[in-house]
């Protein structure tokens, strides 16, 4: 067997270099003779994710000649060349990123378990729905090299006439998500890139996706509440802290906080993508009234008690939408939401909170829910955001609304509320 280097290329999104090498295999006869021979190209990623634009590209460069060894040192000059382009091209695109900055949600990242060290071809899809086949291990990697593919916008039409491919992928998340959230994730990725485009989404209605992932949320929202009944008996203070020189049950504990935290980051992975994917299927009004009659509204307002800040950009946007018909809104009042909303009111994340503050003026229209904004002390938190120049319109409007109440008025001279105001009309 031998390997022999070839090309190194910049990978065209990510911060990694690709190196091209090629492996050929030999089987020798018994007299030593050469009797089959096989060649093979293949690819290694070496992923750059401390590459910035104060990294010692010079340093780095030797490191990665060091430290791969399908790289001859006579390519450094090469190396240190393909990682000042990386440096530049980085800056330029977080440059872009400020520029561009709008209030929808981000696309989600590639998640742990997406990244593997191989570059998928198009041409080589039959090998990946093969894969889907297999046991659990392999279809995370065949969906993983699927998925790579239609993170690129240029490939969906060709995965779309792909029927085989996309039965496969369809099937095996029906058949297995359960045993693996990282396949789960892979698979509803692939169909969130067809989301992206309203054109596409037939194809997600032909398969039942989207009435897939409504049961995956609903199974993994119960889930997370199983979890957490299991690390409060573990934590409950008469065990830990009446007898504290039982190592034994804090050490336990503290190994099952941390499982339950690797739990937590995997399932908001997948929370974050199959969401994100209902919330663009929710173009058609049609289809969010289905969403609404499997209880959309019930899972997107239990998934405010988390804490992961993306999740929660989601998850308040795809509510500021629904929050527009009663019927919505009046499902959000049975969930108490104004309470759940108080606790993002501030926060340090910008979008957040912005987001957070617009469906609380949706809100705002329902004489219930500003008398519970009152209740729950929100008429100075919003009063505070009146100096904030990101804020204070959307601030002035609610506080609007819950000045048109004649029993909420005197609250308003327990706070900073009016001289604000005026001094904002002399300005």
């Amino acid at each position: 067997r031998k390997v022999k280097g070839g090309s190194i290329d910049v990978h065209p999104s990510e911060k990694a270099l690709i190196v091209h090498y090629e492996v050929e295999a030999t089987i020798l006869g018994e007299m030593g003779d050469p009797m089959l021979g096989e060649r093979k190209e293949c690819q290694k990623i070496i992923r750059l994710k401390n590459l910035n634009a104060n990294t010692d590209i010079a340093s780095l460069a030797r490191k990665v000649v060091e430290e791969c060894k399908l790289i001859h040192p006579s390519k450094l000059a090469e190396v240190e060349q393909l990682l000042y382009y990386l440096q530049n091209r980085r800056d330029a695109s977080v440059g872009k990123e400020k520029k561009e900055k709008t209030s929808k949600p981000k696309d989600p990242p590639p998640f742990e378990g997406m990244e593997i060290d191989e570059v998928a071809n198009i041409n080589d899809m039959d090998e990946y729905v093969e894969l889907l086949y297999e046991d659990i291990p392999d279809k995370v990697r065949g969906s993983a090299l699927v998925l790579q593919l239609a993170r690129n916008p240029d490939n969906l039409e060709e995965l779309l006439v792909n029927e085989t491919a996309l039965g496969a992928l369809a099937r095996v998340l029906r058949e297995d998500w359960k045993q693996s959230v990282e396949l789960a994730t892979n698979i509803i990725y692939i169909f969130f890139c067809f989301s992206s485009f309203s054109q596409f989404h037939g194809i997600i209605t032909h398969y039942k996706i989207g009435a897939l992932c409504m049961n995956i949320i609903d199974h993994e929202l119960k889930r997370h509440e199983l979890w957490q009944e299991e690390l409060a008996k573990k934590k409950k203070a008469d065990i830990l802290f009446m007898y504290p020189e039982n190592q034994t049950l804090k050490k336990d504990y503290e190994k099952t906080y941390k499982k339950y935290q690797g739990l937590v980051v995997k399932q908001e992975q997948l929370l974050r993508v199959a969401l994100y994917l209902l919330l663009n299927l929710a173009e058609d009004t049609r289809t969010e009234l289905k969403m609404r009659n499997k209880n959309i509204v019930h899972m997107l307002v239990k998934a405010l008690d988390r804490d992961n800040c993306e999740l929660l950009i989601l998850v308040v946007s795809f509510l500021k939408k629904l929050s527009i018909f009663m019927e919505n809104k009046n499902d959000m009042v049975e969930m108490d939401i104004v309470e759940k909303l108080v606790k993002m009111v501030p926060c340090e994340h910008e979008d957040l909170l912005n987001i957070t503050l617009r469906l609380l003026l949706n809100l705002s229209f329902d004489t219930g829910l500003r008398n519970k904004m009152v209740q729950v002390g929100l008429l100075p938190k919003l009063t505070a955001l009146l100096a904030n120049e990101n804020y204070k319109q959307v601030a002035i409007c609610i506080l609007y609304h819950i000045s048109m109440d004649d029993r909420f008025k005197s609250m308003f001279a327990y706070t900073d509320c009016i001289p604000q105001v005026c001094a904002l009309m002399w300005d």
